[in-house]
């Protein structure tokens, strides 16, 4: 028996097999023509009916399967284009055909016919449970990961007063934006420990990861859990992170840090490893540095590893039941360094003081407020905003040029109302640094503090500083400066501290900005120092203006008064005569070193009332534009 030529398939994607239909033809095996209206239904692919789930005469629904056809050890369902009747079936169950080949005649329908032989797909698509027992056996696994199948763990986290890794994730994140990576993990264990005593009590391997939203934008977040063996990095985790920042590098998205934990773990056995210092972790997290925000957060106790990581962001937010340290109470007396409490090792104050913790904060809830507001500053422009009082900018310098006032009140009032964020609060006190917007715009916020020294500037004032604008440089934040200062810190005391070369980062860091920096002298811009917080110079900034209250000079005027007029002063007596010589050179050398006087000469760029402080500073960011990469652009780890 001979075969008629068909019709041949016409799909243009190899994935689509619906059956193609080809009117009145010649019957395939026997090559008969009849006046039939009919429609034959041509096999989409080479391959071999494995089951025909009709009859001939069977009456069928559009979509009802007809036959299975096995090719490449795949079925495939072929569905009735439209509702018939089946005709002549022409190939049997085992025969094998050729794409395009007749499969069966499908004509209009016919009284009385038969019904199929075995249920149609869409009637048996309908019997099919709504939950697979695929479905149901992940459901069942991914169960163990969720806080509520770990009833005893996390209530005996709350007792703690702290919240779970979920908990945090899930306020830090938009509502439902969270998706998770690796959740399926478990310790790299099974040679010590059971599968299920795995599955329920080392959940994710003991880091929760994954990528959401923060203020609808894409964030990857990492969360170490201390319900799972102390938030301890395991292999798995480690597997986790690494996939984790490659994807934050790749795509450039912010990385927030949970990072609670007691560092390396030592019982995970299923890989033959010694010392596992070829890890890939540290390295990959610190080459995010200067490439994307990384915000890390802590709540408890960070040691070893964790400290490492965290050590690495750009921010440290922390809580003050902190305690964060290089080594743990077990490493600190393995090393013969004694015996000492977790709380003993690196408590907040400590470390707020000392620099290490940028936002000191009371608890987590606090803790992810400020990790939102910091990304809210890498996010862009916002369109909304609230303009504080202007007119209260005026009163915030006293009338008496010796009266120290805070520099805070200035920052506040330029800044978009509810939009300031202070770094480092706890060090470096002689500067003030914070994130804020300007008419919805991000900036950084900078200004000399003269409630310490004067407002001079010592060397933990100059490294925060100097951080602080490289911070701003890398992410392309606007700086504004404003300015306050009898200049650098001097005296023995000082030399003995590094002053040289701690202060002078901060012209090197002024150098390398890419960045608009615009600076207000609100009242002394003396010496080298008024230079430093200007990026180098009065005329190195997009701009340089000065309030009404403004005094300027190489060094501090009354230090000029006695040392270039030494010899008239002591030409004279001791007492009020020398003093009233000395109040009539100050008053000359304070008249010549005024800000209108700075303006006339050309050395500012202005002198402003302050109440349009504001309008002269989005003027000039408005102007100002961020240049592009030129080089290396890291954040000092300090």
């Amino acid at each position: 028996m001979t075969r008629d030529p068909v019709f041949t398939s016409t799909f243009a994607n190899p994935g689509d097999f619906e059956p193609q239909i080809v009117p009145h033809l010649t019957h395939h095996r026997t090559g008969r023509q009849d006046n039939e209206p009919m429609q034959n239904i041509q096999s989409p692919l080479q391959a071999q009916v494995v089951q025909w789930l009709v009859a001939p005469g069977a009456n069928v629904n559009a979509g009802d399967v007809l036959v299975i056809l096995e090719a490449m050890k795949m079925e495939h369902e072929i569905r009735a284009p439209h509702a018939g009747c089946v005709g002549e079936l022409f190939f049997q169950a085992g025969e094998t055909l050729a794409e395009g080949e007749v499969l069966c005649a499908l004509m209009p329908e016919a009284d009385g016919a038969s019904q199929p032989v075995v249920p149609t797909a869409s009637a048996a698509d309908a019997a099919i449970p709504q939950d697979r027992a695929d479905l149901q056996k992940l459901q069942a696994r991914l169960a163990f990961t969720q806080d509520a199948q770990r009833p005893e763990a996390v209530a005996k986290r709350h007792a703690t007063g702290l919240r779970t890794a979920r908990e945090n994730i899930a306020d830090l994140c938009d509502p439902d934006s969270f998706v998770e990576y690796g959740a399926l993990a478990m310790a790299a264990q099974s040679r010590r420990r059971t599968a299920d005593d795995l599955m329920r009590n080392t959940p994710a391997d003991g880091m929760v990861t994954g990528i959401g939203c923060v203020n609808g934008q894409r964030v990857v977040v990492m969360a170490y859990d201390f319900t799972v063996l102390a938030g301890t990095q395991g292999m798995r985790n480690h597997q986790k992170t690494d996939r984790m920042l490659g994807l934050a590098l790749q795509n450039k998205l912010p990385v927030v840090l949970f990072a609670e934990g007691g560092g390396g773990r030592p019982g995970d056995v299923d890989v033959a490893i010694v010392a596992g210092l070829n890890l890939t972790t540290f390295a990959a997290f610190a080459r995010l540095n200067g490439r994307v925000p990384v915000v890390g957060v802590v709540a408890g106790r960070c040691f070893a590893g964790n400290a490492a990581l965290l050590g690495c962001c750009d921010v440290i937010i922390a809580t003050r039941d902190s305690n964060i340290g290089m080594g743990g109470p077990a490493m600190v007396e393995g090393g013969g360094l004694g015996v000492f409490k977790p709380e003993q090792i690196g408590p907040s104050d400590v470390q707020h003081a000392n620099g290490v913790i940028d936002v000191l904060v009371d608890d987590e809830a606090q803790a992810v407020t400020a990790a939102r507001h910091y990304l809210s500053c890498f996010q862009g422009a916002q369109t909304e905003w609230q303009t504080p009082p202007t007119q209260a900018l005026r009163d915030v310098v006293p009338e008496n040029r010796v009266r120290v006032y805070d520099t805070r009140t200035a920052m506040q009032g330029i800044a978009d109302e509810g939009s300031t964020l202070h770094l480092r609060t706890g060090f470096g006190v002689g500067i003030h640094t914070a994130l804020a917007r300007i008419a919805g715009r991000p900036v950084g916020l900078m200004a000399n503090n003269p409630l310490h020294l004067g407002g001079a500037i010592d060397a933990d004032a100059a490294d925060k500083a100097a951080r602080f604008m490289q911070l701003c440089n890398a992410h392309g934040l606007p700086i504004v400066s404003l300015v306050d200062t009898p200049g650098f810190m001097v005296g023995p005391d000082t030399e003995a501290l590094a002053q040289v070369r701690h202060v002078s980062r901060m012209f090197v860091a002024a150098a390398h900005l890419r960045v608009p920096l615009l600076s207000v002298v609100l009242r002394k811009g003396y010496g080298l120092g008024a230079m430093a917080m200007t990026g180098g110079g009065f005329h190195e900034t997009l701009s340089t203006v000065a309030w009404p209250t403004g005094e300027f000079g190489g060094m501090g005027l009354e230090g000029a008064v006695r040392l270039g007029y030494r010899k008239e002063l002591q030409a004279l007596p001791e007492g009020p005569e020398r003093e009233a010589l000395f109040e009539q050179l100050l008053a000359q050398q304070y008249d010549n070193g005024s800000a209108i006087n700075m303006a006339a000469t050309l050395e500012i760029d202005a002198v402003i009332d302050p109440a349009q402080t504001r309008d002269w500073l989005v003027a000039g960011l408005q102007a100002g534009r961020v240049k592009p990469f030129d080089g290396n652009l890291g954040i000092d780890a300090w």
